[in-house]
């Protein structure tokens, strides 16, 4: 069940049936005693709430769409010529009928409905409903439908258009995935791939605008059920599969439903849709000679006890099995890459022998690729106490380590973000020194979160001012480590978009963004809700800037579905295979640079 669990399921939706501040007329506690035939316009109303709300009405209407057995109702319009007339106000609305009230209800037909208003849903996310205390079926009608090929203006709201028929006759990008295994559901947008506000625009007023610009250029699709983990996707053209994939950026033709008011705007499907472009697959990137560094969140990489029980674990897989799975999509994601350094975020804290997580990994890796003679950096223990820590492995045939790895566990560092891990590195050729830090900032989750750090509603959600401050503290450890003059790669998810406080912070303590030093556009490495950005970074000494040759995601992961990671649950067999799409849900990382020239 989706949502909040003090609400209840009244018609397929989450009611809260006392809504305050909702615009109710002062009396509107008691029910009118008389129903009241009006268009439905004049239910809906032009807020956001109905005028008429826990009063009895009389509406006459068309329906557009049967969900009784999906969402426990079934969704009326105005008939052909017999609407208000005022574009504020929507022609559509919602009927809660059970699936053994009589009479059935076929799409299209004309109706009479007599029910007490209600608004379905949380604070101002609400779809007003009619709770059917009778239908008449009074024969055959037709209802119009809305067509849209561009975003609403600034001047419009979905609220207008509230329960009506609508069609989506131009191409639409899908911009998420992410609720499609378990809902059903899909996000797709007018105007292309759309990125988190704050990845391009300043928390405060300038993000603010332009995620009100993103909330009308998008509308989620959903297959008008209400149940969980559906075993088929059947408004697809083509079942969902390795061959189509239903990336982030695939294009989908034809959409038409019922616009629905309950977690976002979204269709509630009526037709299949006519077709869908699939976006392909990234092969690995063609990069430069020189030196090659990588960053990789690895999807909590646990291993059990490293000998095949221990299973569930704190984090990760859930059986040998699926950790084998794991292994085998991160092993090919890395070896794609073929990174010389690699920091790694999101591995089991359990020490560093040979049943160890991380010992594993590395053995799997020159396994697979032999020649990589794959090392793992050695702190003894940790670093930090958490379940999961940051890490580091290198190519012994290119780099070797300089002095002991350190790391950094008191203050901002001590409790919240995770323990970074600093090492310097030696080329075998030439004999360049590189020093590199593994980094995973607090996470944007609101748990215990109070006073400055709570969600401020400046689109940083939770947790803001520590990260600012681990990126604060962290510079100050870099240049002052011994080989600060060496030159120095921050790498790790900051779990902060591009424009947010901690990587301002880092950009004003004279650190390069590597990504934007190569004027790469529209980088992302994370999808969240159909928003696009970059939660994992890599930022370089000034010193470097001469050296770095390139500078890239390899987007594996961000733009799949979770359909096709590493678990048993609600997957299909065929949907997995050991390739690296979808080995983790960040994209990695990768930077080149060429210590061949002086």
């Amino acid at each position: 069940m989706r949502g909040d669990s003090t609400a209840r399921w009244i018609g397929g939706l989450f009611v809260a049936v006392a809504m305050a501040g909702c615009g109710a007329p002062a009396d509107s506690d008691e029910v009118a005693a008389a129903p009241v035939s009006w268009p439905i316009g004049k239910v809906q109303g032009t807020g956001t709430s109905s005028p008429y709300l826990n009063q009895s009405v009389h509406v006459q209407g068309v329906v557009t769409g049967n969900f009784v057995s999906g969402l426990g109702g079934f969704f009326m319009q105005d008939a052909t010529g017999e609407d208000d007339a005022d574009p504020a106000t929507s022609d559509g609305i919602f009927v809660a009928w059970d699936a053994k009230q009589k009479p059935k209800v076929r799409r299209g037909d004309r109706v009479r409905v007599e029910g007490v208003v209600a608004e379905m849903g949380r604070e101002q996310d609400t779809q007003t409903t009619l709770q059917a205390s009778s239908v008449e079926v009074l024969g055959r009608g037709a209802a119009p439908v809305t067509e849209f090929s561009k975003p609403l203006p600034a001047s419009a709201s979905w609220e207008q258009y509230e329960g009506m028929w609508l069609r989506l006759p131009k191409p639409m990008t899908v911009i998420g995935n992410d609720g499609l295994l378990r809902y059903g559901e899909l996000v797709l947008g007018f105007n292309g791939r759309q990125f988190s506000a704050t990845e391009v625009r300043r928390p405060g007023a300038a993000a603010d605008a332009l995620e009100a610009e993103n909330l009308r250029a998008r509308l989620i699709i959903d297959d008008n059920r209400r149940r969980e983990n559906p075993d088929t996707f059947w408004y697809l053209p083509e079942p969902l599969s390795r061959d189509a994939p239903l990336r982030v950026g695939s294009l989908v033709h034809g959409a038409e439903g019922i616009l629905q008011n309950f977690m976002g705007w979204r269709l509630q499907l009526t037709e299949k849709i006519a077709r869908i472009d699939q976006a392909p697959r990234p092969a690995a990137p063609e990069l430069p000679a020189g030196l090659r560094v990588a960053s990789f969140n690895l999807l909590n990489w646990f291993n059990g006890d490293g000998q095949g029980r221990g299973f569930p674990t704190p984090r990760g897989a859930a059986t040998q099995d699926e950790m084998n799975r794991q292994r085998d999509k991160l092993v090919a994601a890395i070896t794609g890459l073929k990174p010389d350094i690699a920091a790694l975020m999101e591995v089991e804290n359990d020490g560093f022998g040979r049943n160890s997580s991380l010992s594993q990994l590395v053995t799997a890796l020159n396994t697979a690729w032999p020649e990589a003679d794959y090392r793992l950096v050695d702190t003894q223990m940790g670093p930090g106490k958490d379940v999961m820590r940051v890490t580091m492995i290198y190519r012994a045939a290119m780099v070797a380590p300089v002095d002991k790895p350190a790391t950094l566990e008191e203050g901002v560092f001590s409790d919240l973000n995770r323990v970074p891990l600093r090492q310097a590195f030696r080329l075998k050729k030439g004999g360049a020194v590189l020093q590199v830090v593994a980094n995973h900032f607090k996470s944007k989750r609101c748990t215990d979160a109070t006073g400055e750090n709570a969600d401020q509603g400046d689109g940083q959600s939770c947790w803001a001012p520590v990260r600012a401050e681990a990126a604060r503290v962290l510079s100050d450890w870099l240049k002052n480590s011994p080989h600060a003059k060496a030159g120095t790669v921050i790498l790790g998810d900051l779990n902060s978009y591009a424009e947010e406080d901690p990587v301002q912070t880092f950009r004003a303590e004279g650190w390069l963004d590597a990504l934007a030093e190569v004027g790469t556009e529209g980088a992302y490495s994370f999808n969240y809700r159909g928003y696009s950005g970059r939660l994992d970074h890599a930022f370089l000494s000034k010193s470097l800037k001469p050296r770095l040759r390139a500078a890239l995601e390899w987007h594996i992961n961000a733009d799949e579905s979770e359909a096709f990671d590493f678990q048993r649950a609600h997957r299909k067999k065929e949907w997995y295979a050991p390739d690296p799409y979808r080995s983790s849900d960040h994209d990695p990382l990768i930077l080149v640079l060429d210590f061949a020239q002086p």
